[in-house]
């Protein structure tokens, strides 16, 4: 290997930063970095093969939660709970009720009971024929079946074994598919995988056509994306050592690939870039390098600080889902960040000459970004004042967010478990597997002690659940009621012998799931009940969640805004500018927002995507959007913020130092964000929709920030503000003076 000459310092010259000592010592020992990162490398990829098997569906519950704690009270006390499985049976001739039907139906319940695992099993015809669980034209009935233990237990081990069992029906009278709640996610899983292999499919080609264009050299253009693989597979090994102790979502798998290949790239893009400057100004490899990794590596790890912090706030919220993203967001960020400032720079001093362009663009003046600078400059109120205009046009839809959970219609028209879900949808005055459950943990008052399977108050507090609005029918030891009248006899063997209390089932109609159901669970907690309870089921679970995460949402926003806060006051020493840095961030997520909101909710670009909208948002997508999409446009803004620091420092003025640092980041900054928006983008094909969703928000917040809040807002801001930006003001704190400062 060729050797790299240093050019020596001057004898006076003050102790160099401690980055730039650690450009040289990379460079001095770039053989055995590259030894010790392919090691790194072939050990990540081994761990992260072993990981992705590994990942299942988070669950959305709240623990802790009322719905919650009603759940454990049915499996502990009762040995129920929510139905996991439904089975729609259909006549093949004729009806549900006729009687060649009606013992297939009895025989298809018998056989899911005699499954292994399966712990309860009841039909329509073994419950007495009751409405909601008959469709409206007679030809479908509904088996609901219980499976208790984990879930991945149940969708790997259970499930493969029952529905197929099921799924024979019974030759020339009735046909089966599955359905219900477990079979939906159980074949989201493989569908969220596949999503994962179609959009490398589509990232890679189309990356390296971007970094072939904006580095204009083949070999410069694989750098970046091999050092995306590598800060990928960190993440995923990194999610390896996490599943040992939790579990994480397989829809991680998909942000792993988006942020860890689109940052991943980003940052070597920020150090590359500042290598050919430092290139370009004459200095030697070495120097070059070590200057690259003094300012660039600066760059890079308080954005990967920022970024990481944004994720982290997602551990505030207490829903295995949402925390699983922080998990693989954070892994691909180390990555990403280790690769950047520990291995390129070794990679550079190797075969730097390499990635340095065959020949200089010729320079045209000072360049466009420095010349919209100046004219945003001139005019800061007018640039500024039209584009936050256009920004909260494109931002309103947002007011219209309406929350809601993901249900079966995440999945495409074509799965098995979506055309059960939307014949049930269509054809049946009410969904039980949806009920309302309603646990005693209370004796009734004129009950004997431990009795509360008397009919007297039971069946009055069932009567008037049945009179609720959104209510179709009300089931309890008592009888079972609708519209206030009694339409069948009790089941005390169902709901609760006399030595283990007993509990209801409020079954809503068909309206009141397909409105919110939250209403119906508000109108169930505010009934007055003649015994203490607690109330539970799907419903219920969507209410806790919701509020869960309403509660929780200040202290999430709190911690987000403050730990970036106080990350870009530590790079820049001002006050103003981050909060300047928040309050545009927030114009670039109300944009994405309003989009999400436009597409995925109203439906405006369903038939382009393939996606049924639903009228709502699943609750929790948008915070994971929230902390993603923060974190994502900090990446831009401290970039851009270091280079124009570093102009302020030599220069002193404010204005000059914008227009420099715009004209010499802006291009860098926007193929950088072109590259990130095109990770995402490629979800725009995935077949389950809050994946799609993901991708197409994150792509369209990345453009925003990169686009029009670095180059006019940015400027704008700063102009209108002055010598304030740079408040309080320090010659030179100790923090610089240890050498993490860009001068």
């Amino acid at each position: 290997m060729t050797a790299v000459p240093t050019r020596p310092r001057p004898a006076t010259a003050p102790p160099p930063p401690r980055l730039r000592k650690l450009g040289y010592f990379l460079v001095r020992r770039r053989r055995l970095v590259l030894s010790l990162a392919l090691l790194a490398f072939v050990v990540a990829a081994a761990l992260a093969a072993g990981a992705v098997p590994r990942l299942s569906l988070a669950r959305f519950e709240a623990p802790g939660s009322e719905s919650d704690r009603a759940q454990a009270e049915l499996v502990n006390r009762f040995q129920t709970g929510s139905p996991d499985m439904v089975f729609l049976v259909t006549a093949v001739t004729g009806g549900v009720d006729d009687p060649a039907v009606a013992a297939a139906g009895r025989e298809l319940t018998a056989r899911a009971r005699a499954t292994a695992g399966v712990a309860e099993s009841a039909s329509y015809w073994t419950r007495g024929n009751p409405a909601t669980l008959r469709s409206d034209d007679g030809r479908h009935a509904l088996i609901v079946v219980r499976i208790p233990g984990d879930a991945d237990h149940v969708r790997g081990t259970i499930l493969p074994a029952l529905v197929p069992r099921m799924g024979e029906g019974v030759a020339g009278v009735a046909t089966v598919r599955a359905g219900g709640g477990e079979e939906v996610f159980r074949q989201t899983v493989p569908l969220a995988r596949q999503d994962f292999v179609r959009a490398e499919l589509v990232i890679f080609p189309l990356v390296f056509a971007l970094l072939w264009w904006y580095l204009r050299r083949a070999v410069a253009a694989l750098v970046p994306i091999l050092a995306g693989v590598f800060a990928m597979a960190v993440g995923l090994a990194l999610l390896r050592g996490v599943l040992v102790f939790t579990d994480v979502s397989t829809f991680a798998l998909n942000l792993t690939l988006a942020m860890g290949l689109g940052l991943g790239i980003d940052y070597c893009l920020f150090v590359i870039a500042r290598f050919r400057e430092e290139t370009r100004a004459g200095r030697e490899r070495a120097d070059a390098v070590a200057g690259a990794v003094e300012h660039a590596g600066r760059t890079v790890i308080f954005s990967g600080l920022t970024v990481a912090a944004s994720l982290a706030v997602l551990f505030a919220l207490p829903f295995g889902f949402l925390r699983s993203f922080a998990y693989a967001g954070i892994a691909v960020v180390a990555g990403g960040v280790a690769v950047a400032v520990f291995v390129l720079p070794a990679v550079l001093a190797s075969v730097g000459g390499a990635l340095l362009p065959k020949r200089e663009r010729p320079a045209r003046g000072e360049g466009f970004w420095h010349g919209l600078a100046v004219r945003v400059m001139r005019r800061p109120l007018l640039y500024g004042g039209a584009a936050t205009a256009a920004l909260l046009v494109l931002a309103s839809p947002f007011l219209g967010l309406n929350f809601g959970t993901a249900d079966d219609r995440i999945l495409p028209p074509s799965a098995p478990a979506r055309q059960t879900q939307d014949v049930i949808r269509q054809n049946f005055p009410a969904e039980e597997t949806d009920a309302i459950q309603i646990v005693a943990t209370s004796t009734p008052s004129g009950a004997a002690a431990g009795d509360m399977s008397v009919a007297g108050d039971i069946s009055g507090y069932a009567a008037t659940l049945s009179r609720l609005p959104g209510v179709a029918q009300v089931d309890s030891a008592a009888g079972s009621y609708a519209r206030g009248e009694r339409t069948g006899d009790g089941d005390p063997a169902r709901f609760g012998p006399a030595d283990r209390g007993t509990w209801l089932s409020v079954v809503p109609s068909a309206e009141a799931l397909a409105g919110d159901p939250v209403d119906l669970v508000a109108a169930v907690r505010a009934t007055p009940a003649p015994f203490e309870r607690l109330v539970g089921g799907y419903p219920a679970e969507l209410a806790d969640y919701r509020a869960s995460i309403v509660e929780r949402l200040p202290l999430v926003l709190a911690l987000m805004l403050g730990v970036t806060f106080v990350l870009l006051f530590a790079m820049t020493r001002s006050l103003l500018i981050p909060l300047k840095a928040t309050v545009l961030n927030v114009l670039s997520l109300g944009v994405m927002f309003g989009a999400i909101v436009w597409i995925f909710q109203e439906g405006n670009l369903s038939g382009l995507l393939g996606f049924t909208a639903t009228g709502t948002l699943d609750a929790g997508i948008p915070i994971l959007m929230l902390c993603v999409a923060y974190g994502l446009s900090m990446d831009y803004e401290v970039f851009l913020l270091s280079r124009i620091k570093e102009e302020y420092d030599r220069t002193g003025d404010t204005t000059s130092a914008v227009a420099a640092g715009l004209r010499k980041s802006a291009p860098l900054i926007t193929a950088a964000g072109g590259i990130l928006a095109a990770s995402f983008a490629a979800y725009a094909t995935a077949s389950v929709s809050f994946v799609q969703m993901l991708g197409v928000g994150m792509a369209i917040a990345v453009l925003a920030d990169a686009t029009v809040i670095r180059a006019i807002l940015v400027p704008a801001a700063m102009r209108l503000a002055g010598p304030l930006n740079w408040w309080p003001r320090k010659s030179r704190s100790a923090h610089d003076r240890k050498g993490w400062t860009e001068g």
